[in-house]
């Protein structure tokens, strides 16, 4: 990973999403948005939102994420949002919108970290997505989870080390090691 060239993708980390499944992971995303931060690197925030008559209300029936409650960002994440380099609202489950590929563009980003809920949805097909347009996308493992539980998470993990690579999985304690060795070198 070329940290230099990177950019930290906090996904959906909203209340509609945070239940016993996925509160676990709340304060590890923020540590790593801080160091992240602190490192002068650069982060973007994304947020759901289902809008009436998506394909998750037509084809499932799911219409939760509508209320500004259940889109609001965790209270702990929040202050931090102030500082990204942008807060993406999208309505699909991948982070590549035309917004936020216009902004990888301009910047010069390649690696795309992810971290966030759910580890099954919109971190995974935010990973696969990015992958297939010629980023390099890395999985933060223990800074993600599924509301769904633990089965599905480690489902999605099953999935990225085969179709993205099972290098492309990394623990927050490898990418703090990584921020630091950056930071100590410039």
């Amino acid at each position: 990973m070329d940290v230099r060239r990177a950019v930290l993708v906090v996904v959906d980390v909203q209340a509609g999403f945070i239940n016993d499944h996925s509160r676990i992971v709340v304060s590890g995303i923020v540590d790593l948005v801080r160091a992240w931060q602190s490192a002068g690197l650069p982060v973007v925030v994304a947020q759901f939102r289902n809008p009436a008559g998506s394909p998750y209300e037509v084809i499932t029936g799911w219409t939760k994420l509508r209320s500004a409650d259940e889109r609001a960002l965790a209270p702990e994440l929040e202050p931090l949002a102030s500082g990204a380099v942008a807060v993406i609202e999208k309505t699909g489950s991948s982070i590549l919108t035309s917004e936020f590929e216009e902004l990888v563009r301009t910047a010069g980003w390649t690696d795309i970290v992810l971290c966030g809920i759910d580890t099954d949805s919109c971190v995974y097909d935010s990973a696969v997505a990015t992958y297939q347009h010629g980023y390099r996308p890395w999985l933060v493992t223990d800074a993600c989870a599924s509301s769904g539980g633990a089965q599905f998470h480690d489902a999605a993990l099953m999935l990225a080390r085969r179709n993205i690579g099972a290098t492309q999985l990394i623990s927050s304690n490898d990418l703090l090691a990584w921020i630091r060795d950056t930071v100590e070198v410039a």
